[in-house]
């Protein structure tokens, strides 16, 4: 999908191709090539140039189960993420937001099915 070829190229300089074409299951809050463009391009050329750091970033988007957004109960659920966090997935009504250490986003797009699990868009890199 060519929304999100800045996180595929991303994904693969932190070297998670692998990882997340695996068995999963995987539930990804994806950012969008908007989401990406957020960052001021010094800071995403600064990130990119550092492999670990950046998977660091792209796993705090990953949760080693299927959660879909029908899933989600109503008010704040805390999540652990593949990279160790928790972050805090909030449901108002079916408005659903993230909130990690690094930031805020908006699910813009749920349940979008992968054969092993889940992507929903969000609007920012958190």
């Amino acid at each position: 999908d060519p929304q999100f070829s800045t996180l595929l190229e991303a994904v693969k300089i932190a070297g998670l191709a692998d990882t997340l074409a695996g068995a999963g299951p995987f539930t990804v809050f994806a950012p969008n090539n908007d989401a990406f463009a957020k960052i001021p391009i010094d800071d995403l050329d600064a990130l990119i140039s550092k492999p670990e750091a950046l998977e660091a970033v792209l796993l705090r988007h990953a949760v080693n189960k299927t959660i879909l957004g029908k899933d989600i109960p109503q008010g704040s659920n805390r999540i652990k993420t593949i990279e160790g966090e928790e972050i805090e997935v909030f449901n108002d009504c079916g408005e659903i937001t993230i909130t990690s250490c690094e930031g805020k986003a908006k699910v813009i797009k749920t349940d979008i099915m992968a054969s092993n699990g889940v992507i929903h868009i969000v609007d920012t890199v958190f």
